[in-house]
């Protein structure tokens, strides 16, 4: 597997029969994902006509990332339009990006939306609960977002606290706001994945169970650094008729966008 980056892309180039490196090619996405990339690209430029079905069907498995992780688009440049038609009309492989070649596909991951991204850089205290609570309401408030307070300051004080108590590492916190969904990542300096609790009468810490119950998806990625990223997603009720645009980034709204490839399938709205 060979993996570079071409500015904020990650382009991961598989080896080749694509069947024997599809373990890889998910564990690079979930090691790239983790680092907050502006998207991920890869590039079946080298790979022959007629690669078998099974691994076109486990590459297209990979969209599972995208419909999970909103924000961070894949994409695939592939020259054979059989896999490409393949990719297309699969359940999962319509949530990835894919063109004919390599420019095509950064130049479609380009073209989409940038979320919105408030972070914070928490010290392991028993405070940073209350510290991630207050930020992301803060945050909420700024997004006109007041209703989904509640179940998100929930969240973000279990994956903290859990953090706080099991990893016991700094820990960098993010929320990101992409059209219907918010999502929450908790990053720390420990492989241990989080725990549940026995919910009790404390106010922190409900259970990872409950965490779960109110997310549309919850789980966790590896970093390359031997950390982890906790994350979780919550959907976020439709905007009511006049109120603020979608978000973007301010400053990629200065910039002018690259010219628009051919795209045969579509990332999810």
């Amino acid at each position: 597997m060979r993996t570079y980056a071409v500015g904020q892309v990650v382009v991961l180039e598989p080896a080749f029969p694509l069947g024997d490196v599809v373990d890889d090619l998910d564990y690079a996405t979930k090691l790239a994902l983790a680092e907050g990339p502006r998207g991920i690209v890869f590039d079946l430029s080298a790979a022959p006509e007629g690669s078998e079905a099974s691994a076109v069907d486990l590459l297209a498995n990979v969209g599972r990332h995208v419909r999970d992780w909103p924000g961070v688009p894949i994409a695939v440049a592939c020259p054979d339009p059989r896999v490409r038609e393949a990719l297309a009309a699969h359940p999962l492989g319509r949530y990835l990006l894919v063109t004919e070649a390599i420019l095509g596909a950064l130049s479609a991951v380009l073209w989409t939306r940038i979320p919105v991204v408030e972070s914070l850089h928490l010290a392991p205290q028993p405070s940073s609960s209350r510290a991630s609570r207050d930020f992301v309401t803060r945050a909420l408030l700024d997004w006109q977002l007041p209703e989904i307070i509640p179940a998100t300051t929930l969240v973000v004080s279990e994956l903290v606290t859990n953090s706080t108590v099991h990893a016991g590492t700094e820990i960098d916190l993010s929320v990101a706001w992409d059209r219907q969904v918010l999502r929450l990542t908790v990053r720390d300096h420990s492989p241990g994945l989080p725990r549940p609790r026995r919910a009790g009468l404390a106010v922190h810490g409900r259970g990872l169970t409950i965490v779960a119950g109110l997310c549309r998806a919850f789980g966790s990625l590896p970093c390359a650094d031997g950390g982890k990223v906790v994350w979780a997603v919550l959907e976020v009720p439709p905007a009511k008729p006049g109120n603020q645009a979608l978000p973007c980034d301010p400053a990629a709204a200065t910039k002018e966008p690259p010219p628009r490839p051919t795209v045969t399938g579509r990332f999810p709205g």
